[in-house]
């Protein structure tokens, strides 16, 4: 039984979505503050998921998101009644992997999650035959769903190793915006918005901070991204 977290400082809404989600056969443990929501995830290593409040008492959401991808690539559902792009964008940059704005219906929460789950459970187990990927200095682990740099650890969100799976598994491929967020995201691409850019950037960041002598994704300026041949 998977087990999601639910991290919102109002009683009733919290107590709503974990029965809820009790009732469609999920585990649920819930968090009234920040401090609280990332000690049950650091705690906890059997979580599924995180539905993260961004309005939390002593420590906020977006800064529980921070202190969570420091150590743990768990998907995290972002609820909240902030709806500003600024936010959003923000929000994916640090790591979330879907974002629900407030009032939100519970069957729409649902299907949320289900969607975040099947593509974080697809992405880091397409298969259970050992399959490692290598680019330069880069290695995936597809089985274990892990990532290395010279040996070191590189954390990633699971969008930013499905991103990397993909472009290591098609080494010559030149990707479009469009082709990898429908690749990865399993959505239509109707819009051009900054979201794979955003993991883009934060995929290089991450690179270049464990090898910076070497670079690994370039853009082609009008039509995408490539790795660096």
């Amino acid at each position: 039984m998977k087990k999601i977290l639910t991290a919102e400082d109002d009683k009733e809404i919290n107590r709503l979505i974990c029965e809820y989600l009790s009732s469609q056969d999920y585990e649920t443990l819930s968090a009234l503050n920040g401090l609280d929501a990332v000690r049950i995830v650091r705690e906890q290593s059997d979580l599924s998921l995180l539905i993260l409040d961004l309005m939390l008492p002593f420590q906020s959401g977006d800064m529980v998101l921070q202190k969570i991808r420091e150590f743990s690539d768990i998907p995290v559902i972002v609820a909240s009644a902030k709806s500003e792009t600024r936010s959003k964008i923000d929000l994916i940059r640090m790591g979330a992997d879907d974002y629900i704005t407030k009032p939100f219906d519970l069957d729409e929460l649902l299907v949320r999650v289900e969607a975040v789950l099947r593509r974080y459970e697809g992405n880091a187990h397409k298969n259970t035959e050992p399959k490692i990927l290598t680019y330069k200095n880069l290695t995936l682990d597809l089985t274990s769903g892990t990532a290395a740099v010279s040996g070191n650890t590189l954390t990633l969100t699971s969008k930013e190793y499905a991103i990397l799976a993909l472009m290591l598994d098609y080494p010559a491929k030149l990707w479009s915006k469009a082709n990898l967020f429908e690749s990865v995201w399993g959505e239509n691409y109707l819009t051009d918005d900054n979201t794979v850019k955003v993991h883009m950037s934060n995929i290089r960041q991450k690179l270049k901070k464990l090898d910076p002598d070497n670079e690994y994704i370039e853009t082609v300026w009008g039509m995408g991204y490539r790795l660096v041949i």
